[in-house]
């Protein structure tokens, strides 16, 4: 007969304060319905019709905006099951720049259909197997659908056709105005090899004042400020760059100095004169006309440039420094001196003009079509999207719709199919995916069946955002009977319901990169199975001390 040995109840992992969490009901389905919260929370944001999320952050900011890449980052998601979405969200933003929500929304989809297989009691690897094949089939069948290309090279009205529905999903009713801006800037910037298109190249400078309609594209770089010296234009000119201060050079140690007499006390500061004037001199005589300093600019720098004719531009931003450096074609010096002729660039126009109440200067290569053009070379172009608008939220708000435009250009590059818009392609790809799910055996059948259901999310979260709740199920079973008709792949959701809440993406120009839609839902479906993963969560205690007593609000009101 075999001894039984007790277990010693007092064995101790971790340290003290940690917390375990482990088993289905404990962590796994904990991690859905976190994951289920999170994307609950964006997909009101989802389309052109997704309500804004007014979000304060950590520091005090207002932020006003539908989209889901803000939204994340600045709520500071701290559950470690709900960060993996954010994570993928964030490869999504960083890859694509659009589509971030379709991942969040998709993922906890995924992750709500399974629930219901994981608590009937099918095992977590069943339901990880049936995503996976379900989704190596849904990318498959992704490159099978009826799919056009833009044409190369790009022009502005196709373009402003592959833009359009990107930029709409975020400023719905501007989409006509920011798609041509950004397809102008993106031409203006265009390279001989589209392949080394640079998303860096085309700039925003938020003006406040006026309408969305006074906004304008700029050749070449904007900066809101005022030059620092009298000389406001100069044309045709030699461009310098610095990144140290213009300014008398400080000694490190203290020294004392012991004047005699008043002949040394009037000639105490003229050895430093001298010099500094004989360093801008040197300047002036290399046939630098224009000074971009990136620090701080001493009073008496400034009274010798201003005696030299030389224009002084602050630029404390070291990446506009940068970039400015990019468009004159010249190489930020970190001494201040004569720089050599392959150091100094050029600018073929330095201006200030006034746009709104605002002063700004601008630094221009001139265009093909004006007069004194020479041509240049391909590194110097640069556009700047001059932005105007009411209040800064909503500029900062345009200003993010731009910046995806620009990165679903960078995309198109690299792939230039297009899929239909409006959810057509997320049902076509359910309706094949649950085709493919019938004729499976074993237990991972179900949950390709999930997945397929789990697509159905992106053209219903459009219809009930648009038209609401109810007349989401209708549309949503109108498109269902639609696709399965020879021919129906290209049906989507109208969300100005004119006729019955449907309609042909194809012919309404409602495309979607198709890169993005890949990425998406692999991104979305890593996610999920990540999530599916995990059994047991182990949490160590917090490092650091005593938490800093909090004030009562009311302390002071006697």
């Amino acid at each position: 007969m075999s001894l039984k040995v007790p277990k010693a109840n007092n064995i101790q992992l971790f340290k003290d304060g940690h917390k375990h969490l482990q088993g289905l009901e404990d962590a796994v389905l904990r991690n859905i319905q976190a994951v289920s919260e999170l994307s609950d929370l964006v997909r009101t944001s989802f389309g052109p019709n997704g309500r804004n999320k007014l979000i304060i952050n950590h520091l005090g900011r207002l932020f006003v905006t539908s989209d889901a890449a803000t939204i994340i980052r600045e709520v500071e998601v701290v559950h470690p099951a709900a960060k993996l979405l954010v994570m993928a969200s964030q490869a999504q933003e960083s890859e694509m720049g659009d589509s971030t929500n379709m991942v969040i929304i998709l993922a906890g989809e995924l992750l709500k259909k399974s629930e219901n297989l994981l608590v009937m009691g099918l095992h977590p690897s069943e339901v990880i197997k049936g995503y996976e094949l379900a989704c190596a089939k849904a990318l498959a069948e992704l490159e099978n659908l009826p799919t056009s290309s833009l044409p190369s090279p790009f022009t502005q009205e196709s373009l402003i056709t592959a833009l359009k529905p990107a930029i709409a999903s975020k400023q719905y009713g501007y989409e006509d105005t920011l798609s041509s801006l950004v397809a102008e800037a993106a031409l203006a910037v265009m390279p001989k090899n589209p392949k080394n298109f640079n998303v860096d190249n085309v700039r925003v400078v938020k003006i406040m004042g006026g309408s969305l309609s006074g906004s304008k594209v700029v050749q070449g770089m904007v900066f809101g400020r005022e030059p620092e010296g009298i000389i406001k234009k100069v044309s045709g000119a030699k461009v310098a760059v610095f990144t140290c201060a213009l300014d008398i050079a400080q000694t490190e140690t203290k020294g004392t100095v012991l004047l005699k007499n008043a002949d040394e006390m009037l000639n105490f500061t003229r050895g430093e004169e001298q010099q500094l004037e004989g360093i801008f001199k040197e300047i002036a005589d290399s046939g630098i006309k224009v000074i971009i300093a990136g620090s701080s600019i001493g009073d008496l720098a400034l009274h010798y440039l201003n005696r030299f004719n030389i224009a002084v531009l602050k630029v404390l931003s070291k990446f506009d420094l940068r970039r400015v450096a990019r468009v004159v074609n010249a190489t930020p010096l970190a001494r201040v001196g004569a720089p050599t002729p392959e150091e100094a660039g050029y600018v073929d126009i330095f201006e200030t003009t006034e746009i709104g109440g605002d002063r700004v200067t601008v630094l221009r290569q001139l265009t093909p079509n004006e007069d004194g053009y020479q041509g240049h070379t391909e590194k110097t172009r640069t556009a700047t999207i001059v932005l105007r608008g009411a209040t800064a939220n909503h500029l900062d708000d345009l200003e993010r719709a731009i910046d995806d435009g620009v990165n679903v250009i960078k995309s198109l590059i690299k792939d230039p199919r297009l899929v239909p818009g409006a959810g057509a392609t997320e049902l076509e790809l359910g309706k094949r995916v649950e085709a493919y799910g019938s004729g499976m055996r074993g237990l991972a059948q179900h949950a390709v069946k999930r997945y397929a259901t789990a697509l159905e999310v992106i053209p219903r979260t459009l219809a009930e955002n648009a038209l609401g709740g109810a007349e989401g199920n209708e549309v949503l079973s109108r498109l269902w009977a639609k696709h399965e008709q020879k021919g129906g792949e290209a049906w989507g959701v109208d969300i100005e319901a004119e006729q019955d809440g449907t309609l042909l993406a194809t012919d309404f120009k409602i495309l979607d990169p198709l890169a993005a839609k890949q990425w998406a839902i692999k991104l979305a479906t890593e996610a999920a199975v990540s999530v599916l993963s995990v059994d047991s969560i182990i949490m160590s205690k917090p490092a650091g001390g005593p938490k800093v007593p909090q004030q009562a609000s009311n302390w002071d009101e006697d």
